[in-house]
């Protein structure tokens, strides 16, 4: 599977490489990415002006939107085929804290979606309803919610 990775902050630093495709776990699916948008939060991600201490390598971008490929066991939230997009923070499902589920989020904290595939929480996925294209899907979390 195509990935393409931040190896040193700076567009530079972005390489395509070849990572092993990955299973879903229990409660994990995975995810065929069809379609991504860049956002301010994914440039600063890439500029190391986001968080002071950045890991490397990481997967950027944090909003994407694709299709079911395989569901882990005890899914049933979502099936084969459907389409969905995964929320920025993977753990934040309610509440008005983000401060506590800082490190669930994708594109930094977790491996983002520039790539083929990925596995998510199931919980983290939200369903994408057939009247939009993919790159609209994929524009929802940071430019619909902030807007």
């Amino acid at each position: 599977m195509r990935v393409w990775e931040l190896q040193e902050f700076g567009f530079d630093g972005l390489v395509l490489v070849e990572r092993p495709e990955p299973e879903p776990g229990p409660g994990e699916v995975l995810v065929r990415l069809r379609a991504v948008a860049l956002n301010s939060r994914d440039l600063q991600v890439i500029h190391n002006q986001y968080a002071p201490v950045q890991r490397l390598p990481i997967i950027p971008v944090s909003d994407g939107a694709g299709e079911v490929l395989a569901v882990g066991d005890g899914v049933t939230r979502v099936k084969r085929g459907d389409r969905v997009t995964p929320i920025l923070a993977q753990t934040w499902l309610r509440g008005d804290s983000l401060l506590a589920h800082f490190g669930s989020m994708l594109g930094g904290e977790l491996d983002g979606v520039l790539r083929e595939c990925g596995v998510f929480s199931a919980e983290g996925l939200v369903p994408v309803p057939e009247h939009l294209t993919w790159e609209q899907a994929a524009t929802l979390h940071a430019a619909g919610t902030t807007a």
